[in-house]
C-alpha cells in the first residue's frame, strides 16, 4: 500500500528542501525524495565548499600582503589537504543541518532515486508515495563536450576540483563563467599557472561590459593567462600531461598542461523521471514551466536548475517558497527575473543585478549612468580594498534602477541593496535621499546614484 502526501518533492537542494518546509509550515504532509545529500549540488558540491574554499585563499592572499598593514608573517603557506578538510567539514555541517531541519519539521525523508510511474505517484526503489502535486527539484549537472569528459585525474569537474588530489602547476580552466573563474581564482591564489579559456569575446561573459574589462586585467594582474575567442577543439592525455588543441582566428595552437578544469556549463538532470510519459516538454535539457513553476502537467511542478536559467540556489529556494504557497491555496508571487542577483566570489568579488548598460541600450531606453570607485571610498582604503567600482544604470525618463554592477571588496555582500530597489521599484530620488552608514562600503552605491545626476561629491 502506498503511502500518501500533499506534496511530495524528488530533490533535496536548495529548491527542494526549501519548498519541503514551507508547505510543512503551511500544514501540509510532505515527503521529499534524495538520491545522495541532503542540501543537494549547493551545499555539498557547490555554492558553500567552494566558498569555503576560497576563504582559504583569501586569507592566504592577505598573509602574503602583511606588510601592507603593519604586520609581520613568516613562514607562509597551506596545507592543502587541510584546506579540503575544512571545506568538506562546513559542508557536512550544514547537511546535517537540513536533516535537522527535516525532522523539525516532521518532512518524511526517502532516500533513494524516484521516478513518476504515473501522475501523481512516485516511485523509490520499489517504494510506493502518492500525492496529488509533485515538486521536482532535481537540479543540474555539469556539462560534457565531446572531447573534452573528466577523467577525475588529468580533466577534472568542480566535483574534481573541490576535492583535488594534488596541487596543479600548470592548470588550464576551460569556461569563464562563475564556477570557472571561482576555481581559477582559487588555485592561482594557491600558486597555480592558470590560463583560462572563454568562447566568447570576454571573461564572465553574462555581466556588464565595463566589469568583465576591469576584472580581466584584475585576473592578469595576479598572474592569470585569460584567452578570448577561443576554443578547446580537443584534449590529448599521455605520460601525465594534458595537450590541449586551442582555436582563435582560425588558427590552432597547442599548450601543455598537467591539469584541466571543464566549467562549460551545466545540464538539467530529466533523466529517468518519467517526464516524457507523462507529457511533460523538455528543452535542452530543462523542464519548460510558467511564471508559477507549472509544468502543463496538473499537479505537477519544478524549480531550480532543472526549469532553467538563471542557474542559482537562492532563485530555485523562492520558486519553492512560491509552489509550496501555490498548492497551500496562498497568493503566490512570481519572481522578476529582473531582481535577482548574480554573485561571483573570485578575487575580486562580482555581483549584479537587472540590465547591463548594453541591454538597456537595445531595449530602446534613454540611459543615465552612473560610476563610482572603490579608491574614492574611505572604508575601502582602510580596508587596502581599492580596487573596483559601483556602476548604476537609470531609465532616463522615469528614475527607475535597470542595474546595478559592482566588482571589489564585498560586493556580493552589497547588491542586496539593489535588489531590494528594484524589487521596491524605487527611483533615482529614493535612492538619493537615503543616508548610508559612514564608513561603509555601501556609500560607494549612493555615491554612483548621484554620479548618474551630476551630483558625486567624493570623485
Amino acid at each position: 500500500m502506498a503511502d500518501n502526501f500533499d506534496m511530495i518533492v524528488i530533490g533535496a537542494g536548495p529548491g527542494g528542501y526549501v519548498a519541503a518546509i514551507r508547505g510543512a509550515q503551511l500544514g501540509l504532509k510532505v515527503a521529499i525524495v534524495e538520491r545522495e545529500n541532503l542540501g543537494g549540488i549547493c551545499l555539498n558540491w557547490g555554492c558553500i565548499p567552494t566558498k569555503a574554499l576560497l576563504r582559504s585563499a583569501e586569507v592566504l592572499h592577505l598573509m602574503h600582503r602583511a606588510k601592507e598593514f603593519g604586520l609581520k608573517a613568516d613562514g607562509i603557506g597551506y596545507d592543502l589537504d587541510a584546506v579540503v578538510k575544512r571545506s568538506r567539514g562546513v559542508a557536512k555541517q550544514l547537511s546535517g543541518g537540513i536533516a535537522h531541519l527535516m525532522k523539525k519539521n516532521k518532512i518524511t525523508v526517502v532516500m533513494g532515486e524516484a521516478k513518476i510511474a504515473a501522475k501523481g505517484k512516485v516511485v523509490v526503489d520499489g517504494k510506493e508515495l502518492t500525492a496529488k502535486n509533485i515538486v521536482l527539484a532535481t537540479g543540474a549537472r555539469a556539462r560534457t563536450l565531446p572531447g573534452l569528459e573528466a577523467d577525475g585525474d588529468l580533466v577534472w569537474t568542480y566535483r574534481h576540483a573541490l576535492e583535488p588530489k594534488r596541487m596543479p602547476k600548470k592548470l588550464l580552466v576551460i569556461g569563464s563563467g562563475a564556477i570557472g573563474i571561482e576555481f581559477a581564482s582559487f588555485f592561482n591564489t594557491l600558486g597555480a599557472d592558470t590560463t583560462v579559456v572563454e568562447v566568447m569575446d570576454r571573461v564572465l561573459p553574462v555581466e556588464d561590459a565595463e566589469v568583465s574589462a576591469f576584472a580581466k586585467k584584475a585576473f592578469e594582474k595576479q598572474g592569470m593567462k585569460i584567452l578570448e575567442k577561443t576554443t578547446v577543439k580537443k584534449l590529448d592525455k599521455a605520460n601525465g600531461k594534458v595537450t590541449a588543441h586551442l582555436e582563435a582566428g582560425g588558427k590552432t595552437t597547442t599548450q601543455e598542461f598537467d591539469t584541466v578544469i571543464s566549467a562549460v556549463g551545466i545540464v538539467g538532470n530529466v533523466e529517468g523521471l518519467g517526464l516524457e510519459a507523462l507529457g511533460v516538454k523538455i528543452d535542452r535539457t530543462h523542464v519548460v514551466v510558467d511564471e508559477y513553476c507549472r509544468t502543463g502537467v496538473d499537479g505537477l511542478y519544478a524549480i531550480g536548475d532543472i526549469a532553467g536559467a538563471p542557474w542559482l540556489a537562492h532563485k530555485a529556494s523562492h520558486e519553492g517558497v512560491m509552489v509550496a504557497e501555490l498548492i497551500a491555496g496562498k497568493h503566490a508571487h512570481p519572481i522578476k527575473p529582473g531582481t535577482i542577483a548574480g554573485c561571483t566570489y573570485c578575487y575580486p568579488q562580482v555581483a549584479s543585478v537587472g540590465m547591463t548598460e548594453a541591454n538597456a541600450k537595445e531595449a530602446g531606453y534613454d540611459i543615465k549612468v552612473g560610476r563610482f570607485p572603490f579608491i574614492g571610498n574611505g572604508k575601502a582604503i582602510a580596508l587596502g580594498e581599492a580596487e573596483g567600482f559601483v556602476k548604476t544604470v537609470f531609465d532616463a525618463k522615469t528614475g527607475e534602477l535597470l542595474g546595478a554592477h559592482m566588482i571589489g571588496a564585498e560586493v556580493t555582500e552589497l547588491i542586496q541593496g539593489y535588489v531590494i530597489g528594484r524589487t521596491l521599484e524605487t527611483t533615482e530620488e529614493d535612492l538619493m535621499h537615503t543616508v548610508f552608514p559612514h564608513p561603509t562600503l555601501s556609500e560607494m552605491m549612493h555615491e554612483s546614484v548621484l554620479d548618474a545626476y551630476g551630483g558625486a561629491i567624493h570623485f
